[in-house]
């Protein structure tokens, strides 16, 4: 029989993490004298004393402290083995693509319009991501696909294939030293100020260029270019100016970037296969048609 059942294991880290039983029992929304019952089980089956009590004072002793360090991994664990069954129950219904909002550099509709043509094809939901957390998402198992631009995500833990290969441009204030220009080197954004992704840092930065502010998403970043807080340099499909105070240049040696779909390693079903395949078809006849090269 189990030592300890997982509800106890709640109860118990609500005590531990509130060092009070009233404020622990309101957050569980069960009542106290319940709660107090349920750790005192708790200790009696394990043989220990898991809280130093007395009127006014509540603390671990050295067996609650153990417990509580373990005690998170262990239901952080339990919840991620009831997601996995979820979606093991859930495998071949439908599919979750996560992608920042503006960030499918115009594929979105030619890929589920090529999905929706497979024999079989699934509902696709479109989940929203900010700047950092996509590729996090699908190694969660929050996600099954998304839609990453490398080198700025991380796509450790993920495989993927390459949609679109594009330059990367500056996004500056129509009033910059550098706005009259045609086209810029990454030598002209030396001693510039360059943004800072939350969760991500400063990925993909040139060499000379100073950290500016953290940033979470696109449209805190152009609202920060236009005051002048900041210049950024991005792929040319996030960076189309949506104000007239805002200027875009190419930036004609700067390391190009790829538009790419991912999933995660060992994730060999069917339902993610096919809808891979229609992501790198419509790609293919995107370019084709538009007679872009990669």
């Amino acid at each position: 029989m189990a030592e300890m059942e997982t509800r106890e294991l709640e109860y118990f880290l609500a005590v531990a993490e509130e060092l009070h039983f009233g404020r622990a029992a309101e957050r569980l929304a069960i009542a106290q004298p319940a709660l107090s019952k349920a750790v005192r089980r708790l200790e009696g089956r394990l043989g220990v004393r898991l809280f130093d009590r007395s009127s006014r004072h509540v603390a671990l002793t050295p067996a609650g402290e153990a417990l509580g360090r373990e005690g998170r991994h262990a239901l952080d664990a339990v919840a991620a083995a009831a997601r996995a069954a979820r979606r093991a129950a859930a495998r071949e219904t439908r599919l979750r693509l996560v992608m920042k909002p503006g960030g499918d550099a115009d594929l979105l509709s030619g890929i589920l319009a090529a999905h929706a043509r497979v024999d079989g094809a699934q509902q696709v939901d479109i989940l929203f991501g900010g700047a950092t957390d996509r590729a996090e998402r699908v190694r969660t198992g929050l996600a099954d696909v998304a839609l990453l631009y490398l080198p700025f995500d991380d796509a450790a833990g993920l495989d993927h294939e390459t949609l679109l290969v594009e330059d990367r441009v500056a996004l500056l204030p129509r009033n910059h030293r550098l706005a009259s220009r045609e086209r810029l080197t990454l030598q002209d954004l030396v001693g510039e100020t360059l943004p800072r992704w939350r969760g991500a840092g400063w990925t993909g930065a040139p060499e000379g260029a100073v950290p500016g502010p953290e940033v979470v998403d696109g449209p805190e970043m152009a609202q920060l270019v236009r005051l002048g807080r900041t210049l950024a340099l991005l792929p040319r499909s996030l960076a189309e100016p949506s104000h007239p105070d805002l200027v875009c240049l190419p930036v004609v040696d700067a390391p190009r970037s790829a538009l790419v779909i991912a999933w995660a390693e060992q994730d060999r079903r069917p339902l993610v296969a096919a809808f891979v395949r229609a992501a790198v078809e419509a790609a293919g006849t995107r370019h084709r048609a538009g007679g872009e090269e990669e």
